[in-house]
C-alpha cells in the first residue's frame, strides 16, 4: 500500500476516491518505564522506553489504517496524517487517517 502525506501521488492520477480511513491505538504508560522516566527527568535525556512505545503504537495505527484501505480495494492512502491526544492521565491515543484512493 502506497501511503503519502500529499494530496496526490506523483505521475499516478487518482481514478477513484473511496473514502476516509483511519487507524487508532490507545497506549498507556508502563510502571517500569515510569521509574526510568523519573530518573531521566532528574538527569535529562531521551526517555527511550517511551520513544519505543510510541513508535510501536504509530506502526500499529498505520497497519490498521492500511488494513481498512485494503478492505475497500484501495491502491493508496493520500493526505495521510498522524495525531496524538491525551485520553486520560497516563494514556494517549495515536490516530492515523487519510483518504483511500484507487490509482490509474
Amino acid at each position: 500500500m502506497l501511503c503519502v502525506t500529499t494530496p496526490d501521488v506523483a505521475h499516478r492520477p487518482i481514478k477513484e476516491v473511496l473514502g476516509t480511513v483511519s487507524g487508532s491505538v490507545v497506549q498507556s504508560k508502563h510502571v517500569g518505564r515510569d521509574i526510568m522516566a523519573g530518573f531521566k527527568s532528574i538527569f535529562g535525556g531521551e526517555i527511550r522506553g517511551y520513544t519505543q512505545m510510541l513508535v510501536e503504537a504509530r506502526e500499529e495505527a498505520l497497519h490498521r489504517a492500511i488494513a481498512e484501505a485494503e478492505h475497500m480495494g484501495a491502491d493508496a492512502i493520500v493526505n495521510m496524517r498522524f495525531t496524538t491526544s491525551t485520553i486520560m492521565q497516563g494514556a494517549s491515543e495515536i490516530l492515523v487517517y487519510g483518504t483511500a484512493v484507487r490509482l490509474s
